[in-house]
């Protein structure tokens, strides 16, 4: 459910939600719009050898709603700079609920919090930096 955002938003939205590895993953977008989204991700065939969700799983649904959300209000964002705190094994499906936590004229900051079905599995920290018209084409 994307909140109602200007065409060329909604484009490169798209670009992201349909983005070769974000569909080999199988990710659904829940939400996205004026900085926050929610991304739902399956574990089933992406668990480590002690039948956890692997971390690199649990990030890259950090890292698709990082994208989402600093993609969705104003100048398209690239990462800057991110970090990622496991809290407990991943044991079931994933969700990702991103949100704008501040920004300045060239970076938005971004707080994301996965979940599997029962508690909090990591809390990832990402900064984007705004491309200008000249730098995103």
């Amino acid at each position: 459910m994307k909140k109602d955002l200007p065409s060329e938003v909604e484009e490169r939205l798209r670009q992201i939600e349909n983005a070769p590895y974000a569909i080999a993953l199988k990710m659904e977008t829940v939400s996205v719009g004026n900085g926050e989204a929610v991304v739902r991700m399956p574990i089933k065939g992406m668990t480590n050898a002690l039948g956890n969700g692997h971390g690199g799983a649990v990030y890259s649904v950090a890292d698709q709603a990082f994208a989402l959300a600093a993609n969705s209000d104003g100048d398209p964002q690239v990462a800057l700079t991110v970090s990622i705190s496991y809290l407990k094994p991943a044991r079931g499906d994933l969700v990702a609920r991103a949100r704008k936590v501040g920004e300045s004229r060239t970076t938005g900051v971004y707080e994301v919090l996965v979940h599997d079905s029962e508690q909090l599995v990591a809390i990832f920290q990402g900064i984007g930096y705004r491309l200008r018209k000249r730098e995103s084409k």
